[in-house]
């Protein structure tokens, strides 16, 4: 059946705001994880996703509903399509690619940059982290697994907050492969349940020398 001039006008205007609304997404992911929550403004999310404020306000309420929605979209997401087995190294992949790759989930990087801002985005960081560590936690089944899961989700964060927030060198340009293969080994002593070739998948899971 063909589409009637309103109902075409109706289902263009939806999907434009639906593009629309996707851009803010894009942009605020990308300041949120460049400046971290508070330095990141509506402004300039808005300008980044060549749309109106009026329109993110629109759409989500809020700047810190737009940043719940950033925080579901990525890190929630990554958290229910990624096997237990692989959450450390596409979480850890992720933030050594930082904003180089196109698509890349940075929720890591906006919980390093947005630490220390108010209560509400805190508890929602602490939250994600809780998440991080519950699903890591399953792959030990030490008595001290939950431990072992917290101390694996500290590292990943220390290496992101070296290379991504500090930048210190050699760590900030070192090939993530290299990063990969160096960690495999003793993150497979503490999460005994990852496969014996580690976080970096077989191919470069040999410690380059």
């Amino acid at each position: 059946m063909a589409e009637t001039p309103q109902g075409g006008t109706a289902n263009a205007s939806r999907r434009d705001a639906q593009g629309t609304r996707l851009r803010l997404l894009d942009a605020a992911s990308e300041l949120f994880a460049e400046r971290g929550y508070e330095r990141a403004t509506v402004r300039d999310i808005a300008s980044r996703a060549g749309a109106n404020q009026a329109l993110l306000f629109r759409y989500f309420g809020s700047k810190k509903a737009l940043f719940g929605e950033v925080m579901a979209r990525g890190g929630h997401e990554q958290l229910r399509s990624t096997p237990a087995e692989r959450l450390f190294e596409v979480a850890l992949r992720g933030m050594l690619a930082g904003g180089g790759t196109e698509g890349a989930d940075r929720s890591l990087e906006v919980c390093l940059r947005s630490i220390g801002g108010s209560d509400e985005i805190a508890e929602a960081l602490r939250g994600l982290g809780e998440d991080y560590a519950e699903v890591l936690a399953t792959l030990s089944e030490s008595e001290t697994g939950d431990l072992r899961a917290d101390l694996a989700l500290s590292w990943l964060l220390g290496i992101g907050l070296m290379r991504v927030v500090v930048g210190k060198e050699p760590l900030a340009s070192a090939d993530p492969d290299t990063v990969c293969a160096l960690v495999a080994g003793p993150l497979g002593h503490l999460l005994e349940s990852l496969p014996k070739g580690g976080p970096a998948d077989g191919d470069s899971g040999g410690i380059p020398g």
